[in-house]
């Protein structure tokens, strides 16, 4: 733990470093440099302590979610800074080297001094994150958006054809600030008059008691014909806490299942149930979390059990790496995946229909959107809430509405 702090500490004091120097370039005014430096020395002890400060058996509160948020705010521009001051450097020294060989009778420095509109450019290119960071975090983390997907099953039963979901994940209600916006958003899925509505686990971020602000909000959500139901993520085993015995976290897993009852969602726990509409069916499975970086709770034979090989079979699995591990050439022939998760690490560019990037497809193959394997597919969603960065930049919080069509393959 004293070797993480020491790490983080000469990291940041190194950041801190290089960044100061295109101020100093910039700003002649000494008095303004001193308050430069008195902010940023300020600003690094207080993340400092208030990461010393970070109890495992609390987890995620407010304060954590702010200090995160101030952090990134705060050094994600100077490591812009940094790394263009680095790249300086690096030119300086070779520069520098050239004029020693050649002419090393020279008396000027060996390093030439720095140039004004570097640091220019480094400070308008630091200011795309900064402005960013506070746009996710005032507006971005509760601009929701109904992505509309239309996905083709030649297999799909006639009676299913144009049978719509409503797709939601990664609720995370313990990071929720502000009410009127999830009001808004429980809105916002109610008007879209789906026929099921399904969703894909992580209703807190590890203790039952945060939901309990949140239920009269989201016993809102209207029941759809065809009913609601839902799975367990990752968050939702109390993993990332320590607790004092392990009958406290049985107790809140027990506790965090039953939030489901309380919403009206039918929680699936590695079962399934069929949905019958004039006379033809679909099955609808959920398996309990499977990661490949969490235990593999999910067990989707035992999920499947009573199901052909020829069903219509809808999975909801947590995480996408259960779809590109086991489910996309599985024999029970899944046709569709709904998932969540990643979060699109809630910072990254899309362009609709041109250009999509997160540091998440670094980490998953299928990280936001559709995906598809021999007509076998996967949906990604981007998630409802936010977790650890208080906010989101390009990937926003999503509500799926997904139509299930007759026919040829397409995507």
């Amino acid at each position: 733990m004293i070797f993480r702090f020491l790490f983080l500490f000469v990291f940041l004091f190194i950041v801190e470093l290089y960044a100061f120097q295109v101020f100093r370039t910039l700003l002649k005014t000494k008095w303004i440099l001193l308050f430069y430096i008195a902010g940023s020395v300020l600003a690094l002890i207080y993340i400092i302590y208030s990461i010393s400060k970070y109890d495992p058996s609390v987890g995620q509160t407010q304060k954590s979610l702010f200090v995160m948020g101030f952090m990134l705010l705060v050094y994600v521009p100077k490591m812009i800074l940094a790394l263009t001051m680095f790249g300086e450097d690096i030119f300086r020294f070779g520069s520098g080297t050239i004029n020693y060989f050649i002419d090393n009778d020279v008396k000027t420095s060996f390093l030439p001094s720095r140039r004004k509109f570097v640091s220019q450019i480094g400070l308008g290119l630091a200011s795309i994150p900064f402005l960013s960071l506070i746009y996710g975090i005032t507006v971005g983390k509760y601009n929701f958006k109904v992505i509309k997907q239309n996905i083709f099953f030649p297999d799909l039963p006639d009676a299913f054809d144009g049978f719509t979901i409503t797709h939601i994940s990664d609720i995370h209600s313990g990071s929720f600030d502000n009410p009127e916006k999830i009001n808004y958003a429980v809105d916002l899925i109610n008007q879209q008059v789906s026929d099921i509505l399904l969703f894909t686990g992580d209703i807190v971020n590890a203790k039952a008691e945060e939901m309990h602000p949140w239920l009269e909000t989201f016993n809102r959500l209207e029941k759809p014909k065809y009913g609601k139901f839902s799975i367990l993520g990752n968050h939702d085993y109390g993993a990332y806490l320590e607790w004092k015995s392990n009958k406290a976290k049985e107790e809140n897993f027990m506790a965090i299942k039953d939030l489901h009852r309380q919403i009206d969602f039918k929680l699936l726990l590695n079962e399934n149930v069929k949905i019958e509409k004039d006379g033809q069916e679909i099955a609808i499975i959920g398996v309990e979390n499977w990661g490949k970086h969490f235990d593999k709770i999910g067990d989707l034979n035992k999920a499947s059990a009573g199901i052909s090989d020829n069903d219509f079979k809808i999975l909801m699995s947590h995480d996408p790496s259960h779809w590109e591990e086991v489910v996309k050439n599985h024999p029970k022939n899944v046709q569709l995946t709904l998932s969540g998760h990643t979060h699109g690490m809630q910072f990254g560019i899309e362009i609709p229909g041109w250009f999509k990037w997160s540091l998440a497809q670094y980490v998953y193959k299928q990280w936001a959107g559709l995906y598809e394997n021999v007509g076998r597919y996967i949906y990604v969603n981007r998630g409802f809430g936010f977790h650890a960065y208080p906010g989101r930049v390009g990937i926003m919080p999503e509500i799926t509405v997904i139509r299930l069509n007759k026919g040829e393959n397409k995507i």
